[in-house]
């Protein structure tokens, strides 16, 4: 007697559901990735070799401390420039945006900065104080008048700790 085994249909994949799972999540990836941007400042290290061999007596060295009660502009080489004191409403930046290009007329060439921060410093404040820093309104400007390059190479680091007062 012959043996007789069942006919195997041939199976049929489904997949109605997962090309309604795309329809659905190719859209939204979409329109989520429209809204990420991404921005970023260009920021450098100080060199390994900047002690005081290689400073020049007219050259610039920047540098802007942030304390918890005041901005301190300073020079490596001639030492503190001017303490921008804090205001009520937090750091005075328009103050150091005009000191800012008060030094970039009489240092024309230099570019680099460094911005100092303690570590408590928000990461707020660090940016305010690189982008006033870096450009800044003319005087007198209008609204739709593009922003005046003052020192775009910033380098950040910790502050020097401050001497207690008696």
């Amino acid at each position: 007697m012959p043996v007789r085994r069942p006919r195997k249909h041939a199976v049929h994949l489904e997949v109605t559901a997962f090309i309604n799972v795309i329809v659905v999540l190719v859209p939204f990836l979409l329109s989520t990735a429209v809204f990420s941007h991404l921005a970023t400042i260009d920021l450098s290290l100080p060199a390994q070799n900047s002690g005081v061999e290689q400073l020049k007596v007219n050259d610039l060295k920047l540098e802007i401390v942030i304390r918890p009660d005041a901005l301190e502009v300073g020079d490596r080489i001639g030492g503190l420039i001017q303490r921008i004191a804090s205001t009520p409403q937090g750091y005075d930046l328009p103050a150091l945006s005009v000191l800012m290009m008060q030094i970039k007329g009489k240092f024309p060439d230099s570019k680099t900065a460094s911005v100092l921060a303690q570590p408590d410093t928000s990461y707020d404040t660090l940016v305010q104080v690189m982008d006033a820093v870096r450009e800044a309104k003319p005087p007198g400007a209008k609204a739709k008048t593009p922003n005046v390059e003052l020192f775009p190479d910033i380098s950040i680091g910790d502050a020097p700790t401050s001497v207690a007062k008696k």
